[in-house]
């Protein structure tokens, strides 16, 4: 009788940035320029990589593979924030909320899986230049993508059919700026440990995972590295390697803090912010990375569209 009297959840109210209402117009403009600035940085490197014959080696072929990955990324939430932006009423229904969050989530962990992949082309490249040609080919390049995708779209499914069928009968406000595990875990009137306890095991190894093997790549890279005599050719060997590093600390820094914890007592602000970072401007810190401090994208860009030489030194105005 109990279980009959209860008004079950069928929608939820996003918080997102309704305390912020006196800034909602700036937020919008704010998110809009990222959001087509992400999709257009990514356009062009994701159309460089295709058409010119010079990008036509695996590591290009992964970079492609992480621009159209961050595409997809950020259209899974981005776009429903900025409709949230525009009315006062932020709702999304428990089936539409449960679909953001495994796009959500299966697309961050086929980066993470991608990444790892992107160093161990890395270690090959730079440890064994005579064998890589042979080793690193295009059905191998093709198997490890479909490997990092398949990965990718089975690790969330776990805890989507979980929560799917977990009993919420209020509240039904996320205190957060798109649908995601954590806030999400404050309001099934049910006991949640254990699925918190699967949350932080699947986190943690998706996460902590690719950064043990991504450590342990470098550490290998690192080794031949300094037993290379030439400073130019040490320069050389690792130049390939600071863009995807630079990536690699910005996704696995930030998602860190904030999928492996075993409480879920933060405020929404630090959720919030921590989140902006992940979901909106990391996607948007990438290809300006790859573009800026690769040079055979640099040169691509110059020869269209006949620009000066970029860098960033260029950018930031130093001499």
């Amino acid at each position: 009788m109990e279980t009959a009297n209860k008004t079950w959840v069928t929608e939820f109210e996003l918080v997102g940035f309704q305390d912020l209402q006196d800034f909602h117009a700036l937020l919008f403009a704010s998110l809009l320029l990222i959001y087509s600035l992400i999709l257009l940085g990514n356009a062009i490197i994701l159309s460089l990589i295709q058409t010119s014959p010079r990008f036509q080696v695996p590591m290009y072929h992964f970079i492609a593979m992480l621009a159209a990955l961050e595409m997809c990324y950020t259209t899974v939430t981005i776009p429903k924030m900025l409709v949230d932006l525009r009315r006062r009423q932020n709702r999304i229904s428990f089936g539409g909320c449960l679909v953001q969050i495994y796009f959500f989530h299966a697309l961050g962990i086929t980066e993470a899986c991608l990444l790892t992949v992107m160093a161990y082309d890395r270690y090959l490249a730079i440890c064994t230049p005579l064998t890589y040609p042979a080793t690193m080919t295009t059905k191998l390049c093709l198997r490890l993508v479909l490997g990092c995708c398949l990965c990718g779209f089975a690790c969330p499914l776990p805890e989507i059919i979980l929560i799917s069928k977990l009993p919420f009968c209020g509240p039904s406000r996320i205190k957060h700026i798109f649908c995601d595990f954590p806030p999400l875990f404050h309001l099934p009137c049910a006991d949640m440990s254990g699925i918190i306890v699967t949350d932080f095991v699947i986190h943690s190894s998706v996460i902590l995972g690719p950064v043990f093997l991504i450590a342990l790549s470098y550490v290998k890279i690192l080794t031949v590295v300094a037993k290379i005599r030439s400073p130019e050719g040490r320069k050389k060997a690792f130049s390939t390697c600071a863009s995807h590093l630079i990536v690699v600390f910005a996704f696995f820094g930030t998602t860190g803090f904030m999928y492996v914890r075993l409480t879920q007592s933060r405020s929404l602000q630090y959720e919030r912010v921590i989140a902006m970072i992940y979901a909106v401007l990391t996607p948007l810190f990438n290809p300006v990375v790859y573009s800026l401090r690769n040079k055979e994208i640099q040169e691509e860009i110059r020869r269209i569209t006949k620009f000066p030489s970029l860098s960033l030194r260029t950018v930031m105005g130093l001499r």
